[in-house]
């Protein structure tokens, strides 16, 4: 056994490290976290100054058992887990179980911490260890703290008063709410229509098109030509005036690069550039990250992935610039390094924003080592970071003033005059560039041009646009709820527990988000408060920064929080789920409809129910519903004096989950008698294994026929060949089949595979 043992997460990051650190050590994985809350009521207790309970994750047992062997035998222990909070917590937990066993109890591992896995870095970091860090450690505990202390308490809440199954959760019920709030503003939005007037013209061969912005000395409005009357009167007391050119201003403009990657604009940009999610980005990144071999061993090709800050390393800007200044032109480098100002205000300043480790590494070098997503990524990483230390982008504006009577028309033109940074990397956007990208002839004031269309465009407002992965995390980034490192898990657990769809890649939410976030939101409004979940990651953040005592934070939360718990257990549960309309029941007339959420989502009722069984879809109007039930009526009139074979019940048409047709038996779920559409085909032979059925011909799910036996599920006897009703001269097995082959033609097989008679009948067709 080696005397140095080093204790990283990940099996992968342990083979790029063994490169660097030769024989003398040994380096063991943790497989992620070793420990957690044990999953039942009572694992944190916030009468005991909110002491937690955790249990090994069994999973990793066997992992735990290695690290813990491989410490007996060690002279010196490296903590080197990630370098962040769960990091930090994932050492503490290690530090924890090591200290209980047997022999370990003195022990006392050093903590080493990399930004990035290559050699300088690891080599550095293992010759300046340190304490574990229990301001980072309390913060994390905190956290898990206030999901568990949440999730326990609000869950069994929502099981009652609305479904069972749901849950809420400390940040991804705001994140819902953010959803639901979108929907109800593209639901209550009304659209309004607006007019535009444009001209056509041209100077030379060159054609354009202005838009009118002035009449009669004041600006155009959005919606000062409301309809097509008011653009029709517009356009006539534009027609038959000439066109002159009244003003010219022309610009310089810059446009300067993005700043490096944190976690969340690499997000963003994934989801608009690459299509990918957040969830494949990150594992992508944590790929890249922890090392790919490219010919020469292992290397961790980017830095850490989970960071907030926009810092580079003084030494990576001197490699960047040097690059830029080598390999794409010396005038494509400024004077002196780009500094950006991180916006978060408790980002840790000691990370670095996601860059190469070497910007020489380009993407092309590595190409052919890495996957199709690796290379993406890493080349959409390389990119933004070489960019974000290059001169700005120039353009000439060119914005001109067409005068057509009392109108004033208007039409900007840009052209780019030095590619500057957008010759490596131009940064992605939500919106529309609104601006006129294209060059304009050479114009002068006084220049009288030829009218040659005046036309007016139909318009029409809006809704704001339902959100995407990256507008969502841009949302969340935002408002403050929750860290970049945890948006990919709050957009995995929506979408797990079905409180939204995606369409067309946008969020939807669905009937049981709606409810559960009307629930929320009514009842615990403070604690789904887009600045209330924002300060408490501050005070989170505050915690890690040595400037909060994690358990004065918790209690803060705690008092208030089930207090509110324990008030709302009287809440009736049909006041969430049931919605009373203006409506009286078409069916009974004596009762009104109401809109009620069931399994499957919303539907409308009568309130009568059990007396009145009217139903019918929440999108469907009465008349609709009348029509669909008349064409399902008529439907079960065919099967009018047919009874269950089993219970003597009535059959009746029946759909499947996925939309298929069956019948079944009126009595289920008591008789669970189904049958297809088309009755099976009687071979008349009598099953052998059974003898009580005939076998019958089917269909598999893959539209292949096959015999089984009229019983079934009584009896599962099938077999794939058409049977005889002929006993086996050999083994006397009742029944043979027919069996169709290229080889051997048409044969008469037994079905018994230890007999393995057969007979044939006709040879096989001669080959042409």
């Amino acid at each position: 056994m080696a005397k140095n043992l080093l204790i990283v997460e990940s099996p992968s990051k342990a083979k790029t490290l063994k490169k660097y650190l030769g024989g003398d050590f040994e380096i063991l994985a943790s497989y992620g976290h070793v420990r957690d809350l044990v999953p039942k009521s009572g694992a944190v207790d916030p009468g005991n100054g909110f002491a937690m309970k955790y249990q090994l994750i069994s999973r990793n047992g066997k992992h735990v058992d290695a690290i813990v062997a491989g410490a007996k035998e060690a002279e010196n222990i490296y903590l080197a887990t990630d370098p962040d909070r769960e990091g930090e917590a994932i050492s503490w937990h290690l530090l924890e179980i090591l200290k209980s066993k047997r022999g370990l109890k003195n022990i006392k591992p050093q903590r080493v911490v990399f930004h990035e896995i290559t050699k300088n870095a690891v080599l550095d970091a293992v010759a300046h260890p340190r304490e574990i860090e229990m301001d980072l450690v309390d913060a994390q505990q905190a956290r898990r703290a206030l999901d568990y202390l949440v999730g326990f308490n609000l869950s069994p809440l929502l099981w009652k008063k609305i479904r069972r199954g749901l849950s809420a959760g400390r940040v991804q019920s705001p994140a819902l709410r953010l959803i639901c709030e979108r929907e109800n503003e593209i639901r209550a939005f009304e659209a309004q229509e607006y007019w535009t007037v444009h001209l056509d013209s041209r100077k030379g061969r060159s054609k354009f098109t202005a838009k009118l912005a002035q009449y009669n000395g004041a600006k155009l409005e959005q919606f000062d030509l409301p309809n097509e009357a008011a653009q029709a009167g517009m356009l006539k007391e534009l027609e038959g005036k000439e066109a002159v050119v009244t003003a010219i201003e022309k610009k310089k403009r810059s446009r300067n690069p993005a700043a490096p990657f944190t976690t969340s604009t690499m997000q963003q940009d994934a989801v608009r550039k690459l299509g990918f999610t957040t969830d494949r980005t990150m594992r992508t990144a944590q790929q890249l990250y922890e090392g790919i071999d490219v010919g020469q061993g292992a290397i961790g090709l980017i830095t850490y992935m989970r960071t907030d800050s926009v810092n580079l390393a003084d030494e990576a800007l001197t490699e960047i610039r040097h690059y830029i200044e080598n390999k794409i032109g010396k005038e494509y480098l400024p004077s002196a390094a780009k500094q950006y100002k991180t916006k978060s205000k408790n980002a840790q300043e000691a990370h670095e924003a996601i860059r190469p480790t070497s910007v020489y590494r380009t993407p092309e070098s590595v190409k052919p080592f890495l996957s199709a997503d690796q290379f993406k990524l890493y080349q959409m990483i390389w990119q933004r970071t070489v960019a974000c230390q290059m001169m700005p982008a120039k353009f000439d504006q060119t914005t001109v003033d067409i005068t057509v009577g009392k109108g004033v028309f208007r039409v900007t033109g840009q052209v780019q005059t030095f590619a500057g940074f957008l010759s490596v990397y131009e940064e992605s956007s939500d919106d529309e560039e609104s601006e006129d990208s294209k060059k304009l002839p050479e114009m002068s004031e006084g220049d009288k041009l030829p009218v040659d269309k005046l036309y007016g465009e139909q318009h029409f407002t809006t809704p704001p646009p339902r959100y995407n992965e990256a507008t969502l995390v841009k949302a969340l980034e935002e408002y403050g709820i929750g860290r970049p490192s945890t948006y990919a898990s709050i957009i995995s657990t929506l979408k797990d527990r079905e409180y939204v769809t995606l369409e067309q890649k946008r969020f939807m939410p669905t009937d049981t988000g709606d409810i559960v976030n009307k629930f929320l939101t009514e009842h615990f409004a403070q604690y789904v408060d887009y600045h209330f979940t924002a300060k408490l990651e501050d005070q989170l953040d505050e915690i890690a920064g040595g400037k909060r005592q994690w358990v004065p934070v918790m209690d803060k939360f705690w008092k208030p929080f089930i207090k509110q718990v324990e008030e709302k257990e009287g809440i009736e549960r049909a006041k969430f789920t049931t919605q009373e309309l203006d409506e009286t029941c078409p069916k009974c007339g004596g009762h009104k409809l109401q809109i009620k959420f069931g399994k499957m989502g919303r539907f409308v009722a009568c309130a009568g129910y059990p007396e009145c069984s009217y139903t019918r879809n929440v999108n469907e109007t009465a008349e609709e519903a009348a029509e669909r039930i008349a064409k399902v009526e008529a439907e079960q009139a065919e099967l009018d004096g047919r009874e269950c074979p089993k219970c003597g019940g009535r059959l009746v048409y029946k759909y499947s989950r996925t939309g298929s047709k069956f019948i079944g038996c009126a009595n289920y779920p008591k008789c669970k008698h189904v049958e297809p559409l088309e009755k099976p085909k009687d071979t008349g032979v009598q099953c052998p294994q059974c003898k009580k059925g005939n076998l019958v011909e089917r269909k598999s799910r893959y539209g292949k026929l096959f015999y089984s036996c009229s019983t079934y599920p009584d009896c599962n006897y099938a077999t794939w060949n058409p049977p005889v009703a002929e006993q086996c001269p050999n083994c006397h097995w009742p029944v043979l089949t027919i069996k169709t082959t290229k080889r051997w033609g048409v044969e008469k097989v037994c079905p018994q595979k230890e007999c393995g008679w057969k007979e044939q009948i006709e040879p096989p067709a001669p080959k042409e």
